[in-house]
């Protein structure tokens, strides 16, 4: 018999992708898919550790005040669970430490890297070493980008992924570093997880609209040295269906295909029920 795969979808305090998010996690095969209020966690009422699959999916996390997710970091660092006065931070490093998968879009992303989730370097998943900051447009982006997955990532969520076309939707996606060190290491150890390309050449830009933020060395995505912590700036939970895709009625797409960004879902489900 096949292990069962819960997925668990954060929401509350501004989120507003826990949806879009939750149906990619069902029609990539998770068995149980429960969107939970961050607000249940802090009460007692549901468990992260419950789980296998943990998704943080895009919004406006306190309205993105101090900063893209910066206010949601401080929650996850500091609020304490009732009755037990474990902090929500420390219950999130025992998932990971049991091997649970985690995926953050967009906000997603910007919570992982502020709490120090991601890079994740040594087993270090609080000290923040990177960040995600002002679009160098200085305005909102919502459109769609090309990027491509390295051969050589660590990633589980792309695994057998080599070029996908996916949409972006933020005013805070430029990918910053702490110092040249650490963006070596982040290369050296293969954790670039997506990087946004020329659509026409495939090659890495740093130019706007191919790379719709500035991000350094194109990168779009990253994940921690196990390949089980991804974030990423682009919505693949939005291009679930080739019907999303703007260009749907005049590409060669198959009515029975589904969208491009499913496949990071299902690479969990699948892996999920090879380890559980």
């Amino acid at each position: 018999m096949k292990s069962q795969v819960k997925a668990i979808v954060t929401t509350g305090y501004g989120t507003n992708c826990e949806r879009e998010m939750a149906h990619a996690c069902r029609v990539a095969g998770a068995d149980q898919v429960d969107i939970v209020h961050l607000s249940d966690i802090l009460d007692g009422s549901v468990r992260i550790t419950d789980y296998h699959f943990l998704n943080l999916p895009g919004g406006f996390l306190d309205g993105d005040n101090l900063g893209a997710a910066q206010a949601g970091s401080h929650r996850f660092r500091y609020a304490r669970i009732a009755g037990s006065g474990q902090r929500l931070m420390d219950q999130l490093l025992e998932f990971v430490e049991k091997g649970g998968l985690v995926l953050g879009i967009c906000n997603g992303f910007q919570l992982m890297v502020k709490t120090g989730l991601l890079p994740g370097f040594d087993d270090n998943y609080q000290e923040r070493l990177v960040s995600l900051t002002w679009n160098d447009t200085g305005r909102f982006v919502d459109r769609w980008v090309t990027c491509r997955v390295p051969e050589e990532s660590r990633c589980i969520f792309t695994r057998g992924m080599d070029s996908v076309e996916l949409p972006v939707r933020h005013g805070e996606g430029k990918f910053v570093v702490q110092d040249q060190a650490i963006l070596d290491r982040i290369e050296q150890e293969n954790l670039v997880a997506l990087r946004y390309v020329d659509p026409d050449t495939g090659e890495p830009s740093a130019e706007y609209p191919a790379n719709p933020n500035g991000s350094v060395n194109a990168i779009a995505g990253i994940c921690d040295p196990t390949g089980r912590l991804m974030g990423l700036m682009p919505h693949p939970e939005a291009f679930h269906h080739f019907t999303n895709h703007p260009r749907w009625t005049r590409g060669d797409c198959s009515r029975n295909e589904e969208g491009a960004g499913l496949k990071m879902f299902r690479n969990a489900v699948e892996y999920l029920r090879e380890h559980l």
